[in-house]
């Protein structure tokens, strides 16, 4: 069987990173593309030099021309303190970064994969979130940059599709977790961990009585690789995420546990349009791809906490 040249956006990214390296492990050829502006070399600097692997600096908001069979197309900051930063730019890698890769597709008869989100359901009026779900977003606040770009992506891909008959997937990507987050990314594993570990007040934006999910990344990329698989016809959105739901209250006081921290709690003002509950409903994932999440929170708990321990005293994001 002839080698698959398959190319990941945003490939040095915390989730790209993983897909990256399980992909070569199954024997394709992969193309990393990331401008270095969240991810960070340091993911994968174990997969340079490998004569499979092949790393390009390059934003995807500029055209990209290269020979490729599959693409994923990852290329976006996750959190809200990096997507905020800059939120015009969060906009464009979106939409134009999204039209540069279906476009990309389209020339080379490439199958693409969208890496969507959870957030395109905002802060949910149904519970659990299921894909028929179409969402309740603000379109003009501080998360609209990720939020509403998230979904324009999605109706490119499926507009794409239906004018020019481009191969598509579009997996909505709930909370995911795991080594190679970045410490000081915002998000609320990243932060507790940290804060845990340094004995420092765990910071909790409102109640803490919200609700999330999480999934732990070698889940999440066994998922995506399946459906990448499937055949043509499987292209409407599906939900990649962990069902089992908890409190943020419920994981601050796991992770103290788990990293024996004398950490108290400490609460904040919750954010805006922060949403109160978030689990997804994977009856098609476990249908279409016979797949459910494995790996037990506090188990993936640990394995984050060492990998956040043996890095306190370097920079995980390293650019350039």
């Amino acid at each position: 069987m002839k080698e698959k040249r398959v190319l990941v956006t945003g490939g040095a990214g915390f989730v790209g990173s993983h897909l990256c390296e399980q992909l070569i492990k199954l024997g394709n050829h992969v193309v990393c593309v990331d401008d270095l502006s969240t991810g960070s070399r340091a993911n994968i600097h174990h997969l340079i030099g490998l004569p499979n692997f092949e790393m390009i600096v390059h934003d995807i908001t500029n055209p990209l021309y290269i020979d490729i069979n599959e693409i994923y197309n990852l290329a976006c900051p996750a959190s809200p303190k990096h997507y905020q930063t800059d939120p015009i730019k969060t906009i464009k890698t979106n939409v134009i970064g999204s039209i540069n890769m279906l476009g990309l597709a389209k020339r080379t008869g490439a199958r693409i994969l969208q890496a969507s989100t959870s957030e395109i359901y905002g802060d949910p009026q149904i519970h659990p979130q299921r894909e028929s779900y179409w969402g309740n977003v603000n379109p003009v606040g501080i998360r609209s940059c990720y939020d509403e770009g998230k979904r324009c992506a999605e109706t490119l891909f499926f507009d794409y599709q239906r004018q020019h008959q481009i191969d598509i997937k579009v997996a909505r990507i709930f909370n995911t977790y795991g080594p190679h987050m970045c410490h000081e990314d915002g998000r609320v594993i990243p932060n507790f961990i940290t804060q845990a570990l340094k004995n420092e007040p765990i910071t909790i934006y409102g109640d803490g009585l919200q609700t999330r999910s999480f999934c732990y990344v070698d889940d999440l990329i066994s998922a995506l690789i399946k459906f990448m698989g499937l055949s043509a016809g499987i292209a409407a959105p599906m939900n990649l995420g962990n069902p089992i739901e908890l409190t943020v209250l419920e994981l601050a006081h796991t992770i103290i546990r788990l990293t024996n921290s004398s950490s108290t709690i400490k609460f904040c003002s919750l954010p805006v349009d922060d949403p109160t509950q978030r689990r997804p409903d994977i009856s098609l994932a476990q249908a279409h791809l016979n797949w459910q999440p494995k790996v037990q929170l506090e188990l993936g708990l640990k394995r984050t906490i060492e990998y956040f321990s043996s890095n306190s005293d370097k920079q995980t994001r390293v650019t350039g």
